[in-house]
């Protein structure tokens, strides 16, 4: 059925009760659309926003391309190329692979699992502002002559002050620490609605394959993501602070950085990797009309990466002089992840082997990327291997490699992707013929480009380089890897074209155009604003081919759960985590502007720091705590319950742990313990590499420091008595604990204020690093005593009500983690203080 047959495809025997569903999931127009939380608006965004970055940073390869074409080249000074090089890879790394393939995520997953929206509709919305502010950021400093040129990875001792003085590595710092927050809250915000948001009988193991690819990797990023984050404030603090925190005269190691930067940087190839090996998991059974080869084995391999991809860090510190047994297990680490890598591979290979494939232009590009992934692999391997990688380090190899890796195994996939899910976006087929021409340049383009790089490199070309000289012969395959780039670039801008043109002039997509299993084909391409009229149970991975009858019936008569609307309020089903069960009746927000305020809040007291006008940090702040207060001072619907029809009866927003804020706030949790485990791993990692220096840092306070350890446990009793005072609907003994929680904060907090009192944080790089952890667990008892008081002030107001109490029953879950900080804290500030640290 095609589109042009159903404009009026909602307005059927139920046209009162449609008309009132779509009134209420309306997407806003205008300049009101800014404040639209709609997974598909908010997706697009990511999306779109995404491939802009990477069309800058495709540009900046192409001038670097340039330069190297000839030997002796002059079209980019020294300091211009370093600048175009860095941005190419921090544009490409940090604002291009990770956040568009989050955004195909966003718009995606609901749609999959059968559920209306996001589960936290407006925090996608704020980790899209947060994401577009930080990336403006990073490039402004075009604008100001001070792009960042110390290369993507941002190097002590070279990022330091002292090496350089200006702004550049600022820019970096700020725009990328801020932007990451948007990866940070998209992967809690995925997890949660991964895990509690699905059709009634999708249990896990009836997911489609393209949620746990994303699963785990959410799961990655929550864990991958902070030791960047904290790498990235404690650079910049000692940029803008003078704290010593990398700084080898003052116990300091510079390879502390590369320690926290590679914590983040080699998962991070797996984060880029696992989405876009999920879009082929997902597209490939489409076109062999096959089920995915193995199923189970693919989960369990995607489940082992997420494991050892975090094992093999210093796989990219082989030469920084790191002993020999460390070498052996990384270089081991290394090569096992080959294992789950290829068991994956095998699983697609096995399903085209199942079927007679469909030769379309998504199916081309995922032949195109087997074939290019597996060479990218084949030279991981080799790289594992410590001798060899010796002498390939630092040359144009690791770049071919890096590439063969990256663009094989996520470009190539994303456009396929983009001709598959393109009617989704705009409702039209994308051509078949231009396809072919796009696939034909890119995939000549590509490896014309990187094969030949492999060659450069082992002939001694280091990368990084701005010009070389005659007869070193790197010349000719120079000229050609830029040639290469230019066929490249020319099928990149081909598929623009298409895209655009495919708009207006692209044949109409019928309803399911490829003929694929999974239920975000159910309705046709362009839909309203929400997802399921009623959501209808799920009885295996590919419904649409084992449940015919979803597909014979027009899209609003397909039976369901959920049917229509209450209140005049959107709603869609929450699930048990593990069955799929249909568990609570999750009520959405309305569009709003608050998320966006609460990003921009945030952008100023960010952007501030670099101009040092701390005033207006301070006002930033002050808007971001406000729009924070304001998203959640809101009324809970939690102890009502509706009929949720096909004879489920189903509470509004349970206080459970299987419920969906709990979830979230575990999640919170996780990242918070990667952020505070970071700073762990630097005290640690500097009390043992330089002992000499520890033993010159003054002591803390052995008896505050104490105190505050009995603090912290005070904190996470009284969280959990608060939760069961709450949960027994005793409005004052919730709030007394409630109070009594924020008391304990308080004390912690103080307690380890005056514990450090005596540790000079500019005197030495521990005593900094002992400072930076306990203002870390300063900041996260800054939050639980605000959100104690918010807690007691709904009570006092009696906003909360009976059955209502789901911000106590979180509130112990989180006064427990703080509790467990406060108490580690505590226990390294009494061992420096009894002489084991300092």
């Amino acid at each position: 059925m095609s589109v042009t047959e159903t404009p009026t495809a909602y307005s059927g025997a139920r046209k009162g009760e449609d008309k009132s569903f779509e009134g209420v999931w309306d997407t806003p127009t205008g300049l009101r659309k800014l404040s639209s939380v709609s997974h598909r608006v908010v997706g697009r965004r990511f999306i779109y926003t995404g491939f802009v970055f990477f069309l800058i940073a495709g540009v900046l390869a192409l001038m670097v391309r340039t330069q190297l074409i000839v030997p002796g080249n002059t079209f980019l000074d020294l300091e211009t190329y370093n600048q175009v090089f860095t941005m190419h890879g921090t544009l490409m790394m940090f604002l291009f692979a990770i956040p568009i393939l989050e955004g195909f995520a966003v718009y995606l997953i609901p749609l999959m699992l059968g559920a209306r929206d996001l589960i936290f509709p407006r925090l996608g919305q704020f980790g899209y502002y947060c994401y577009l502010f930080g990336g403006i950021i990073v490039l402004s400093s075009f604008l100001f002559d001070a792009a960042p040129d110390g290369g993507w990875f941002m190097y002590v001792p070279l990022s330091t002050k002292a090496h350089t003085p200006g702004l550049s590595a600022d820019f970096w710092l700020i725009g990328i620490t801020f932007a990451e927050i948007a990866s940070v809250t998209a992967a809690v915000e995925l997890i949660t609605a991964i895990l509690c948001a699905r059709a009634p009988g999708m249990s896990l193991t009836k997911m489609p394959v393209f949620a746990w690819y994303i699963l785990i990797t959410a799961f990655m990023i929550a864990i991958g993501f902070p030791p960047l984050i904290i790498g990235s404030i404690l650079l910049e603090a000692e940029r803008l602070l003078a704290l010593p925190f990398f700084d080898p005269m003052l116990g300091g190691d510079p390879l502390l950085w590369q320690h926290l930067f590679w914590l983040f940087g080699h998962p991070e190839v797996y984060i880029i990797f696992l989405p876009a090996a999920g879009m082929v998991a997902t597209m490939l059974p489409t076109f062999v009309g096959k089920p995915l080869f193995g199923y189970g084995f693919a989960v369990a391999a995607v489940v082992t990466m997420g494991f050892i991809s975090f094992g093999l860090w210093a796989h990219h510190m082989f030469a920084t002089g790191l002993p020999i047994l460390s070498l052996s297990l990384f270089s081991a680490a290394s090569s096992m992840v080959a294992v789950p890598t290829a068991i994956q591979i095998f699983c697609f290979i096995a399903t085209l082997a199942s079927g007679r494939p469909r030769l379309t232009v998504p199916m081309l590009f995922i032949l195109g990327f087997l074939s290019i992934f597996v060479i990218g692999g084949l030279t991981g391997v080799m790289l594992a291997s410590v001798p060899f990688n010796w002498q390939a380090h630092d040359s144009y190899f690791v770049v071919a490699h890096l590439h063969y890796v990256l663009i094989g195994g996520m470009v190539f996939p994303l456009i396929g992707a983009f001709y598959y899910w393109a009617p989704h976006f705009t409702g039209r087929m994308m051509s078949e013929r231009l396809g072919r021409w796009v696939f034909g340049l890119m995939f000549v383009g590509f490896n014309a480009t990187f094969l030949l790089m492999h060659l450069t490199g082992l002939r001694g070309m280091p990368r990084r380089v701005a010009t070389y000289a005659e007869g070193l012969g790197w010349d000719r395959l120079n000229m050609l890897s830029s040639i290469g780039s230019y066929i490249l670039a020319a099928g990149i801008a081909l598929f623009v074209f298409d895209f655009f043109r495919s708009r207006r002039h692209g044949p109409k997509a019928p309803r399911n155009p490829w003929g694929a299993g999974t239920l975000e084909w159910l309705y046709p391409p362009v839909a309203p604003g929400f997802n399921f009229h009623a959501i209808p149970p799920v009885e295996s991975r590919e419904p649409l081919w084992d449940q015919p009858e979803l597909l014979e019936r027009e899209a609003h008569e397909v039976d369901g759960v959920m049917h229509g609307i209450r209140d005049g309020r959107r709603e869609t089903l929450g699930c048990d985590p593990v069955s799929g069960a249909p568990l609570y009746v999750l009520r959405l927000p309305h569009p709003t502007w608050i998320p966006m305020l609460a990003a921009a809040g945030l952008a100023i007291l960010f952007g501030a720091t670099l101009a040092s006008a701390y005033w207006v940090c301070a006002v930033g702040g002050v808007i971001a705590l406000a729009a924070f207060t304001l998203w959640a001072w809101e009324p809970s619907d939690s102890g009502v319950t509706r009929d949720a029809g096909m004879g489920h009866e189903l509470p509004v927003n349970v206080v459970d742990k299987r419920a969906h804020m709990h979830v979230a706030l575990v999640g919170t949790m996780l990242v918070l313990m990667a952020l505070f485990a970071s700073l762990i791993f630097g005290l640690l990692y500097l009390w043992n590499i330089r002992p000499d220096a520890a033993e010159t840092v003054t002591r803390p306070g052995l008896v505050a420091a104490a105190v505050a350890v009995v603090a912290g446990i005070a904190v996470a009793v009284f969280g959990q008595f608060t939760r069961r005072t709450a949960v027994s609907d005793r409005n004052l003994g919730a709030m007394a604990l409630s109070l009594l929680t924020a008391a304990a904060a308080v004390a912690s907090a103080g307690a380890l204020g005056l514990s450090l009192m005596p540790v000079d944080p500019w005197a030495s790089a521990l005593g900094a690093t002992l400072w930076a952890t306990g203002g870390f667990t300063g900041i996260v008892l800054f939050v639980l005593l605000y959100w104690a008081l918010f807690n007691a002030a709904r009570r006092l107001t009696r906003r909360t009500g009976p059955g209502q109490s789901m911000p106590d029953f979180n509130l112990a879950t989180f006064a427990k983690g703080s509790g467990l900080m406060v108490v580690v804290a505590g226990a390294f500030f009494i061992a420096g203080a009894m002489g084991g640290v300092g």
